[in-house]
């Protein structure tokens, strides 16, 4: 196991052991604990108990953070020439079609986000291999495939995320940025643990969301009491 820095001896001093954490009190404590010389992000992790291999057990839904996420996100409008001014006037950072279309089949996928129409997800499908590892194949589900483009890109540009959980049980979402004030990390961390709450699946058996962790980069996991979080 690799040994922990003065920093980060530092940083878990600062965190009771065994201790479970209000939302509240975490919000607060994750910003001391953070040590880094950058605008770390805050991350949230929620182990739920369901089983992702199961299409009906499967947990994946959108939020729009009250905060936003407090990056600057990147979005790829894959539009025809109609849409094209809607899509630059609501912010997108690149807009176009066929030219992007072949960028992304040269390897090129420096976008977190891509919002395209019904019409052009069978141009899209090919790419499926190298969009989906990434996550940024669109999907109608999380709005991103819409004749709205600018509605979406306005969307997501203000803080509206997609999540799903993973094959472990787990959903990984950012919530904010350290540089956010307490009230702000916690009101995001709160809409997002009441959106995953509402999509809990009719099949899913025993104890729906297991453990609630809050970090920073590179800081250590707290510990959220679920029972008062998760309401």
């Amino acid at each position: 196991m690799a040994r922990l820095t003065k920093k980060q001896k530092e940083a878990q001093a600062k965190i009771e052991k065994n201790k479970m954490y209000s939302l509240s009190e975490a919000s607060v404590l994750v910003k001391d604990i953070t040590n880094a010389n950058f605008d770390a992000s805050i991350d949230l992790a929620v182990r739920l108990g369901v089983d992702p291999r199961k299409a009906n057990q499967m947990v994946r839904g959108v939020v729009t953070l009250p905060h936003g996420t407090g990056k600057d996100i990147k979005v790829l409008a894959l539009v025809t020439p109609d849409k094209e001014a809607e899509a630059t006037a609501a912010g997108a950072d690149y807009v176009g079609l066929d030219e992007y279309l072949a960028k992304i089949k040269g390897g090129w996928t420096d976008v977190d986000v891509i919002i395209t129409m019904p019409s052009v997800m069978g141009k899209l499908g090919p790419l499926g291999r190298v969009l989906g590892p990434r996550g940024l194949m669109p999907n109608p589900k999380t709005g991103t495939v819409t004749m709205d483009v600018a509605k979406a890109v306005k969307e997501v540009k203000a803080g509206k995320i997609d999540f799903k959980v993973d094959k472990t049980g787990i959903i990984h979402a950012s919530v904010g940025k350290v540089s956010f004030d307490a009230q702000k990390i916690e009101e995001n961390t709160d809409e997002l643990l009441k959106t995953i709450m509402r999509l809990k699946p009719t099949t899913a058996k025993g104890v729906y969301v297991k453990s609630i962790s809050l970090s920073s980069t590179m800081s250590p996991g707290i510990a959220i009491d679920v029972k008062a979080a998760a309401v």
